[in-house]
């Protein structure tokens, strides 16, 4: 008797943080301007998701747009919320007294 072999596929779900129009909408301050005079004036931030050696890890950094220095981040294995409030926590230590910073992010469901 000849055996049929059975084949499992198994849908892989992708990460999307979008969730439609759910509370506050900021207004888009930065309009598309990706380019900072000074340091401290613009801070762009989102979550990546990476996948290594079988594992998911999401990475969640804050850029300063007038050198790309890399204020802050944070990685986890899950898209949280702490995993972004302990990012914006060390990154908000760093903002001298009297700047006009402005923070752009995607207003994700971890924001």
């Amino acid at each position: 008797m000849k055996q049929l072999g059975l084949v499992c596929c198994v849908r892989i779900k992708k990460y999307h943080s979008y969730k439609g129009e759910v509370g506050k909408i900021a207004p888009n301050l930065l309009n598309r301007d990706f380019y900072a005079e000074k340091p401290n004036e613009k801070w762009v931030t989102d979550v990546t998701e990476f996948r290594l050696f079988g594992k998911k890890l999401y990475l969640s950094p804050i850029l300063d747009l007038h050198s790309s220095y890399l204020v802050s981040y944070t990685i986890s294995e899950h898209p949280i919320l702490s995993m972004v409030t302990s990012m914006l926590e060390k990154a908000f230590v760093n903002i001298p007294d009297n700047t006009n910073l402005i923070l752009h992010l995607d207003q994700g469901r971890q924001y």
